[in-house]
């Protein structure tokens, strides 16, 4: 990572300079079974897309406000990454009433019909499934992101000064949130190479700090784990050991 990078998209930038073939996001839904294994250039290509998608057919720009209503998943970290590089506000658990427009997972859609701007259904389904009939009133990110461009250029320069992100109450900018997700790397003492395990959700600093940023702020990588029972020793273990584990976060 670079000392120059001053939002998480520049993180990001800095990661796929560096080492683009690494494993960054590795995702477990023990409700399903699914894993799923991104290389930083896979989950750079994702969120390249999801940005043009955000920016050209959705119409977003710097300082309008996504109410992103989704649970730890890769896909929700790929949203966030794409918000940074647009230069949108992800707004965690935020009121779609007063947002520009919402991303919803399956499971909160009645919530996102308030908004008044575009709306974004993730049917969160295995290897990025779509839903098997649209919500209406949504577009199905699942169906419109295969088709948008691999690589995205801001129509505008992002401000690391500018507001960012907004989770549990707190509003923060990039630059903020980047020298946040350092520190809290640091504490962690985690560093290039480190395999950061989080079963926490994405609703608070906490969670996404844990499953995202200070992996991503450090050079590390995250195995971030959905209905992930703390109480099963055994299958932690089992876990830690096959993923190469070196910090957890429950």
């Amino acid at each position: 990572m670079n000392a120059t990078d001053r939002t998480p998209a520049d993180l990001l930038r800095s990661a796929l300079a560096s080492d683009p073939a690494r494993p960054f996001v590795t995702f477990y839904d023990d409700a399903t079974g699914e894993r799923v294994e991104l290389s930083v250039a896979t989950f750079a290509n994702w969120v390249a897309k999801t940005a043009n998608l955000l920016q050209g057919d959705l119409g977003a720009g710097p300082g309008d406000r996504l109410a992103l209503l989704l649970p730890a998943h890769w896909q929700t970290a790929v949203w966030l990454l794409a918000c940074s590089s647009v230069g949108v506000v992800a707004e965690v658990g935020g009121d779609p009433a007063a947002a520009d427009l919402v991303v919803s997972g399956p499971d909160t859609l009645e919530a996102a019909r308030a908004c008044p701007g575009e709306r974004v259904a993730l049917a969160l389904r295995p290897l990025g499934g779509r839903f098997p009939q649209p919500p209406p009133g949504f577009a199905d990110y699942a169906a419109d992101v295969p088709g948008q461009g691999d690589r995205f250029a801001p129509y505008a320069p992002v401000d690391p000064d500018a507001p960012a992100l907004a989770v549990d109450g707190t509003e923060l900018t990039g630059a903020q949130t980047v020298e946040r997700a350092r520190a809290d790397a640091a504490t962690r003492g985690l560093g290039p190479g480190s395999r950061l395990l989080s079963g926490l959700p994405y609703d608070t600093w906490e969670g996404l700090s844990a499953g995202l940023l200070a992996p991503l702020a450090c050079g590390g990588s995250v195995v971030l784990c959905r209905h992930l029972d703390p109480a099963d020793a055994d299958g932690l273990a089992k876990r830690r050991e096959s993923e190469r584990v070196t910090a957890t976060a429950l």
